[in-house]
């Protein structure tokens, strides 16, 4: 895909405003400079598919992500704890417009109130259906986290592998990434630190 094509498929596929129409006529122009005949049967109608799931994959709704519920037995400092594992997220590298299958762990310490448990999972998912990398995707669950949760104490791990690495480039097949967000209590040197990096470490290792 030339540069000019890339950026102008990028535009066009934004999120808030994707032209479905102009992004169906830019992949049968990707098809054509690929040296493939859009009109042949089998590929008729596939830059009209093709837009319809970048329209899917970008308006995606995850549903409400800010929903809590008052629990008054917590309280700052308590010992309890809310960790959610295995939350995969499908999303597209930026760099590439190649897959990343990823895998998130989220904790939090309550602050007086707690999220619906699959409010975490529609967090992690609204940021995975954009154009992204895997530190920014990270980055803003937890700080969407912090900022939904109210607590300070949040901590975010993220092991994934990159079709951008294993389908070219250096093919590093298999290879995973892991990146990992400490806050508050969770932070090195915090009480909660170890816990969560032998968590992360775990979930790394799957």
């Amino acid at each position: 895909m030339t540069t000019e094509l890339t950026a102008e498929l990028i535009t066009a596929a934004a999120p808030g405003h994707i032209d479905q129409e102009r992004v169906a006529d830019l992949y049968r122009q990707l098809l054509t400079a690929l040296g493939e005949d859009p009109d042949r049967e089998g590929l008729k109608n596939t830059p009209q598919r093709v837009a319809r799931w970048w329209a899917e994959f970008l308006e995606h709704d995850p549903g409400r992500t800010d929903t809590t519920f008052r629990h008054e037995t917590l309280r700052a400092g308590s010992d309890e704890l809310v960790i959610v594992s295995g939350i995969v997220v499908h999303s597209l590298c930026e760099h590439h417009l190649q897959t990343m299958e990823l895998t998130v762990t989220a904790a939090y310490r309550p602050r007086g109130q707690v999220l619906g448990l699959s409010k975490i999972a529609r967090i992690a998912r609204a940021h995975g259906h954009r154009l992204q990398l895997q530190e920014r995707l990270m980055s803003g669950i937890a700080e969407d986290l912090m900022k939904t949760s109210g607590s300070p104490d949040v901590a975010v791990a993220v092991t994934g592998s990159h079709a951008c690495m294993s389908a070219r480039g250096v093919r590093a097949v298999g290879a995973m990434t892991t990146t990992i967000s400490v806050h508050g209590d969770f932070a090195p040197g915090g009480t909660l630190s170890r816990l969560f990096l032998d968590l992360a470490a775990k979930g790394a290792s799957r």
